[in-house]
């Protein structure tokens, strides 16, 4: 407004230097002297009125300026209350915030201070069992670590309800002492399932952890006596039940003379038992997954219906009633107690540490004068398989006890496989009694013992094992050549050969798989003897043929078969003599191998072999005549057709 008031008003524009007029000259000009001073009057008066209008125009533009310079200030004044009023309101807002936060936590603070009448009823006059008062137990506890954060503190206000606080943790204190030492009082009541009363306590587990964090003493207590208690309920539990299942243990058990090497004719014929020392026979099915886990043996059931077991039952049937006691009482002190990792173990062993010690002074007294290996072996894959089942439940309780347990079976066990191999080296074939080409009593045992041994072994390997029957092996191989060394004849001989390796072989061929170390070995050693002894059969009866076959052969190798061709007497007797005595002599060969094998099946197969063998040589027998050299004997036309006698061989072998 201003620049266009000074616009209208501005001042008469000053000509420049090349605009300015030039004097006037009055002669030049043709005017006269009344019209020139009209003129210089016109021209005065519009200079005063120009004059005039500048100065109005001046004084309006000096009092819009004075206008402005009003409203300028006043637009600072508007400014400057503007942030005065921001000032005041952040101000407002932060005071705001702060009486609120203040107030939540003083909020907070009344609430935790306050204690609830009903808190008060309830902790007092409830009784422990209800869920109220496990609720107001929380209520409180959560009191009683609040309390003790604002002692930290130094809070005044903590002393208004400090009195209160303890004297109701005081109250349920009491009152849950009581509550527990009752639960540990009723297990020692006779009968008692206390895994009832172990299951009410973990219900209300909380009442431990109330009192470990708010009476440490009372804690200990508690905890004391429960150990104590129950560590007096397994011992006594355990100590009874052991007792009562050795009276269905068997009343005979192996002695220091049974041993696999020991004559036959001793006191007592340990192969009249059932369950014998070298037989496995239903003792294996102890560690069948139905048996290993199933129930426990009831002794006075037993008892009632004269039952008897032998010792690695009884051994199964305590040891996991160990392991399902041992296994629930760790997962109860854990939970219960609220412990881990090595204290967890420590207060288990407080527990059980008796028990177990009685375990293993009663199993090292009956090893001392056991001499019944399959027994401690069966106990030792019964440890092994239980060991398992633990580490499978991750339950390390009983760890230790169970490597304790196996550090006194298997010196045990070895021990009694040396003693049974030492007796086997020193047995003197002279004593034993009479001759017989049967299958002989100790291998028979040895074949029995081994097949348990290999069969059980296959689950948990065992060197050691291995190279004990090892040892035991090479020794009965032994004991079987001095054996048959007493037999005047070789045939007697590899008779009594074939019938204890057949026997040791069908024996470990039902129990151990057919590529394990003890069944390739014996089948090495019959199917030798067994050849050795078709030529020795053959020998009698075709012996000249078989001579002179292998003879020809020989000198056919080396191009001088017509050594032999001077003969012709001894070719025709051997034509002439074996066309009429083959049949008689088969059937009996037939009889006399029949008679002379216990194993029928291997019997025939002795058979079949002998008369392929025979054919064979008779086969050979052909070629040698069918040289040059004997083409020309007459003889030659008496031969038997080979395909004719090997019909007719056919109809002599033994039907299955």
């Amino acid at each position: 407004m201003e620049h266009a008031l000074v616009t209208v008003f501005r001042a008469p524009r000053e000509l420049p230097d090349s605009d300015v007029v030039s004097p006037i000259n009055l002669g030049d000009l043709d005017l006269t002297t009344d019209e020139f001073i009209l003129d210089e009057v016109d021209l005065h008066i519009q200079a005063n009125l120009e004059d005039d209008l500048v100065k109005e125009a001046l004084k309006m533009v000096n009092r819009m300026e004075g206008m402005l310079s009003g409203f300028q200030s006043d637009l600072s004044s508007i400014s400057s209350e503007i942030q005065t009023l921001q000032q005041q309101s952040v101000s407002m807002n932060m005071r705001l915030k702060n009486r609120q936060a203040v107030r939540s936590q003083l909020s907070q603070l009344v609430d935790e201070l306050v204690v609830p009448k009903t808190m008060i009823l309830v902790i007092l006059e409830s009784p422990v069992t209800e869920q109220e008062f496990l609720e107001q137990l929380h209520e409180l506890n959560k009191k009683i670590n609040f309390a003790k954060e604002l002692s930290f503190r130094e809070t005044l206000a903590c002393s208004d309800i400090q009195d209160n606080v303890d004297r109701l943790k005081i109250k349920a204190v009491t009152k849950i002492r009581e509550f527990i030492v009752q639960k540990i009082y009723s297990f020692r009541k006779p009968m008692t399932n206390y895994q009832i009363p172990q299951n009410t306590l973990l219900k209300y587990r909380f009442f431990y952890q109330f009192l470990l964090a708010n009476e440490r003493t009372v804690a200990k207590e508690l905890r004391d006596e429960y150990v104590d208690t129950m560590s007096k309920i397994y011992y006594s539990y355990f100590k009874s039940y052991s007792g009562r299942l050795l009276k269905v243990q068997y009343e005979d058990v192996a002695d220091k003379d049974d041993l696999m090497g020991v004559e036959d004719t001793a006191k007592k014929d340990i192969l009249s038992y059932r369950n014998t020392i070298f037989t496995l026979g239903q003792r294996g099915a102890v560690l069948s997954p139905a048996e290993l886990e199933g129930p426990i043996l009831v002794p006075h059931t037993a008892q009632r219906g004269d039952n008897r077991y032998p010792y690695e039952t009884l051994f199964r049937s305590q040891h996991y009633a160990l392991l399902d006691n041992g296994c629930r009482e760790y997962l109860f002190l854990s939970d219960f107690f609220m412990v881990a990792g090595n204290s967890a173990l420590d207060l288990f062993n407080s527990i059980m540490g008796k028990t177990l010690g009685m375990f293993l002074k009663n199993m090292s007294t009956y090893l001392s004068d056991c001499y019944d290996s399959i027994a401690v072996f069966l106990c030792i894959h019964v440890i092994l398989r239980f060991k398992a089942i633990t580490a499978k439940r991750n339950i390390p309780a009983l760890d230790k006890y169970w490597e304790a347990v196996l550090e006194l079976l298997w010196p045990r066990f070895e021990l009694i496989l040396e003693m049974n191999i030492q007796s086997i080296r020193s047995t003197d074939p002279q004593k034993l009694g009479v001759l017989d080409t049967r299958p002989h009593y100790i291998t028979r045992r040895y074949a029995e013992f081994s097949s348990t041994i290999v069969s059980i072994n296959q689950t948990f390997p065992n060197e050691r094992t291995n190279t004990l029957l090892g040892q035991l092996q090479v020794e009965v191989e032994n004991f079987v050549l001095k054996m048959a060394a007493e037999f005047p004849s070789r045939k007697d001989q590899l008779i009594f050969l074939i019938n204890n390796y057949d026997m040791m072989l069908s024996v470990l061929m039902e129990r151990a798989t057919d590529d394990s170390k003890e069944v390739e070995g014996f089948q090495q050693l019959l199917m030798a003897r067994t050849q050795e002894f078709i030529e020795e059969i053959l020998s009698s009866p075709f012996g000249g043929m078989i001579a002179f076959v292998k003879e020809s052969e020989a000198l056919m190798e080396r191009g001088q078969l017509d050594k032999l061709k001077n003969d012709e007497v001894r070719i025709t007797q051997l034509v002439r003599g074996f066309s009429s005595t083959w049949k008689q002599s088969v059937e009996s060969l037939s009889q006399d191998v029949m008679r002379s094998f216990t194993n029928f099946k291997n019997g025939t197969s002795i058979i079949q072999g002998a008369l392929t063998q025979l054919i064979q040589y008779y086969h050979g027998f052909h070629k040698v005549l069918n040289q040059p050299t004997f083409r020309s004997l007459t003889v030659r036309s008496e031969l038997i057709n080979l395909h004719h006698l090997m019909v007719e061989v056919k109809k002599h072998k033994p039907n299955f």
